[in-house]
């Protein structure tokens, strides 16, 4: 049997916000997905708020993964610990808010799901992701295992991969917002991507305005970023697992572009 996971690129202010609500169960029912994860972390540029993972939710999201800018909103302090179905990097110290992985029962049986974070070149230096996963996968007896690691250096993430393969359905990374065409499946089974991309503006430096951008670079005197205006985009890859094996079979990119 298949299972299919679709997993949805860094939902990036009100215009990507706008996007998952408008344009998610469509791409849902056209990809026959089973489970579907999106990282929501800079929903409001810089953070996440509980009413936007609430609309993400009810857009069709399954479970709603964070990054570096997981504590960004304080308001989603609290909501971290009592919704289950939002993740922060399993990485952080072990008091910080919320949990880092989850178990999440589906038709196919129990899916498990874990978020970490890099250390390459982040703001914010977590915990050894590769040790801290070797910790968390001792602790799960599901096949079905989905990791998304949430980092800047492809380095970082293909080792993360190889280490990963035939132990883990699947790896994704996310964080650049940029959309990598390395879809694969690793040789013992794991699938594979660097990075999913993000859902936003189309038109912007990472979802940012240019103009806000450039005059960073030049030196110049800006203000508080701001996401840009003007057509959207939804970037996305499904994942196909089989459930016997736990397993991929098959990784294919899915956008949506205005």
């Amino acid at each position: 049997m298949d299972f299919k996971v679709l997993a949805v690129g860094d939902v990036v202010g009100n215009p990507g916000m706008d996007r998952v609500c408008h344009s998610l169960r469509q791409l849902k029912a056209q990809t026959k997905a089973d489970f579907v994860i999106v990282n929501g972390e800079n929903a409001s540029v810089v953070g996440m708020t509980p009413n936007q993972a609430e609309d993400i939710f009810d857009a069709g999201a399954d479970v709603i993964t964070m990054g570096n800018h997981t504590f960004g909103k304080r308001e989603l302090v609290d909501y971290l610990d009592e919704n289950s179905r939002i993740l922060r990097p399993a990485n952080y110290a072990p008091q910080a808010p919320g949990r880092g992985w989850g178990v999440y029962e589906t038709k196919a049986g129990d899916v498990a799901v874990i978020d970490l974070q890099g250390r390459v070149n982040m703001d914010y230096t977590p915990d050894n992701p590769f040790l801290q996963v070797d910790k968390i996968l001792k602790e799960l007896s599901t096949k079905l295992i989905f990791v998304e690691l949430h980092a800047e250096a492809t380095s970082e993430k293909l080792a993360m991969g190889y280490m990963l393969d035939g132990r883990v359905s699947a790896l994704w990374g996310t964080h650049t917002h940029v959309p990598t065409a390395d879809t694969q499946v690793l040789p013992k089974g794991t699938g594979y991507v660097t990075d999913l991309g993000m859902t936003g503006p189309k038109h912007s430096v990472l979802g940012i305005r240019p103009e806000l951008s450039i005059a960073k670079f030049r030196g110049d005197l800006t203000g508080r970023y701001q996401w840009a205006e003007g057509p959207t985009k939804l970037e996305s890859v499904l994942f196909t697992v089989d459930t016997e094996t736990g397993l991929c079979r098959n990784v294919e990119r899915f956008d949506i572009y205005d």
